[in-house]
């Protein structure tokens, strides 16, 4: 089996932080989005990778090679984003010799069994219900309990089943053939190439999908659901840190997650936080937030934000989405 996870995306929702650094590299409870996905898919027996990527894409293959060397690793560029569909089909040479397909969308936490899903004997779609399903992919079922059609973001949808992001395929030589007639054809659903019209023509041609319910799904592309996935995997215990250093004068409200090398001095963290390597805090106040490294904060309470790499923030109480090598001087104002 080999894994294929696109991150070729330009993260736009998560401006200003992806101007410098990609969707799956921004850290939840102390580690990338990319390595939650990278470390569920080893546990579950997966050692053969393919990634897609595109916009900043360096960063990603510079950090999973630096972070995950045990991994089997190919990269592939989508120069132009038309839809998952083609994403895909732009690694069809790295997929033709596999077994089975693994896809699994880069910028997302998933709440699931992964195992479960690698051990099934019949391909799967991973779903969910939702309230709205208008802005997901939809799954019908047939009355023995399988996929029978699937559509993209269909505006009177009928199924609140929504597609969460994970597909696997057994068929891969079939997965292949539905892409390349999608893209020959020029066939488009909302002006991209969609890989649910892949697996639709795969449906109409005999495959059988089963639906795979996660338990939860996190799409980490916009800052509140970033956040709340950050408090989240916090409060499970297993991420956040357990050995937190004296820090002067310093009050710690858990969890938190706090890496290695910071400087905290005269202030109040969490709860809810994430604070990266060697990042310097003083005379401030933390909660509900992320904290990129090498971070400079002072004399400042934030709460409900997120402050990117290498940034500097002095005196000011507000909620602040801010992007890398940014410094801000409220002091001046």
């Amino acid at each position: 089996m080999k894994a294929l996870i696109p991150v070729a995306g330009a993260g736009t929702h998560l401006r200003p932080h992806t101007y410098t650094q990609p969707k799956p590299l921004i850290p939840v409870a102390g580690k990338p989005i990319i390595s939650y996905i990278i470390d569920d898919l080893v546990e579950a027996g997966v050692r053969e990778f393919v990634f897609v990527i595109g916009h900043l894409g360096e960063k990603i293959r510079d950090y999973v090679q630096a972070k995950h060397p045990d991994i089997q690793q190919e990269y592939v560029y989508q120069s132009s984003r038309q839809g998952l569909g083609h994403a895909v089909w732009t690694a069809r040479e790295y997929l033709r010799d596999a077994s089975e397909v693994f896809i699994v969308l880069g910028d997302t936490i998933f709440d699931v069994d992964f195992k479960a899903i690698v051990n099934e004997k019949t391909s799967c779609l991973g779903v969910k219900k939702v309230d709205d399903p208008r802005n997901f992919g939809v799954a019908e079922l047939n009355e023995h309990g399988m996929v029978r059609h699937v559509v993209e973001k269909p505006r009177i949808p009928k199924s609140n089943l929504a597609l969460v992001g994970l597909y696997k395929c057994r068929e891969v030589s079939e997965l292949l053939a539905a892409l390349d007639y999608i893209i020959e054809n020029d066939i488009k659903t909302l002006d991209e190439y969609q890989l649910t019209d892949a697996i639709m023509r795969m449906i109409e041609q005999g495959v059988t999908f089963k639906p795979c319910t996660v338990k939860n799904w996190f799409d980490c592309g916009q800052k509140d659901i970033l956040l709340e996935t950050n408090a989240m995997l916090l409060k499970r215990g297993a991420f956040a840190s357990r050995e937190i250093p004296h820090y002067e004068n310093t009050i710690i409200i858990h969890p938190v997650n706090i890496g290695k090398g910071c400087r905290i001095t005269n202030s109040i963290i969490g709860p809810n936080v994430t604070i990266g390597e060697n990042a310097k805090i003083d005379y401030s106040i933390v909660r509900e937030s992320i904290i990129g490294s090498y971070a400079r904060i002072e004399e400042v309470v934030l709460h409900h934000s997120v402050v990117g790499s290498d940034a500097a923030i002095r005196g000011l109480s507000q909620s602040l989405n801010i992007g890398d090598n940014t410094e801000i001087d409220f002091g001046k104002l």
